[in-house]
């Protein structure tokens, strides 16, 4: 099933997306979900991003060829940071490209949704607090990153966060393929197979750390391929069942 958020007009709501229409559903996916018999055909409306979260727990070095990319040991344990939620955009949405720096690249990812609270929850248990999978782009200024020596400004920008289509409730995440694509030419493929964390354990130690709320993001780490983008550019997350996200560089 792939959940959508979208916008009618000035309504915005959720749904379950389907070939060529979404049928409405009043309340969200986290809470008093019901069918409200409302069809919405995809060309008359607009994709949101699939969900609004308190907070985006990110993964660096998280895929062993990512590591080897940049000449890094595997870590020990989860290298886990944030991203703030004012980063969020949507399919189709623009990525701004910030006059600060002069290197801003793509990082193709999976991102997992949290469905309920979870804290401390056991790896056995973990995906049953899961509500679905999405793509994301864990847009980063790289030149930023290097010269600050920590990555809160570099990560944080505005639409530095773009996560969509929608989010696919019936996905294994143990074997999922990854693709990047940047103006149509393959730059990143990746399997889940190469995590060095998978997300069971992911969404355990996350818990184990802070309270993971419905609606919270998990975005599980990027495989080798990174590179920059400039104005102009467009950008493409794709994870099948899922589909594809896709941005645009813009320069205000």
């Amino acid at each position: 099933m792939k959940i959508v958020r979208f916008a009618a007009g000035r309504r915005k709501r959720y749904g379950i997306l389907h070939s060529e229409h979404i049928d409405a559903f009043s309340g969200t996916p986290f809470r008093n979900a019901r069918p409200v018999g409302e069809l919405y055909l995809l060309k008359d409306v607009r994709l949101l991003a699939p969900c609004l979260p308190s907070k985006i727990v990110a993964l660096g070095l998280n895929y062993r060829s990512h590591a080897r990319e940049l000449s890094q040991p595997i870590p020990e344990n989860p290298l886990i940071f944030l991203k703030p939620p004012t980063a969020i955009i949507g399919h189709e949405e623009d990525i701004d490209y910030p006059p600060s720096s002069e290197r801003v690249d793509f990082e193709g990812e999976l991102a997992v949704v949290i469905g309920k609270r979870a804290r401390r929850v056991s790896v056995r248990d973990s995906l049953s607090y899961v509500l679905g999978y999405a793509c994301f782009n864990d847009v980063t200024a790289r030149d930023l990153q290097s010269r600050d020596g920590q990555w809160t400004r570099a990560k944080g920008f505005d639409t530095f966060a773009a996560i969509g289509p929608c989010i696919e409730t019936e996905l294994d995440p143990r074997n999922v393929m990854l693709e990047t694509y940047l103006n149509g030419e393959l730059k990143q493929r990746g399997s889940t197979t190469d995590l060095v964390f998978p997300v069971p354990e992911l969404v355990s130690f996350i818990s184990h750390v802070m309270t993971l709320l419905p609606g919270d993001v998990i975005a599980t780490g990027t495989p080798s391929g990174i590179g920059p983008m400039k104005p102009g550019d467009t950008i493409e997350i794709r994870i099948e069942p899922i589909g594809v996200l896709r941005n645009y560089v813009v320069q205000r």
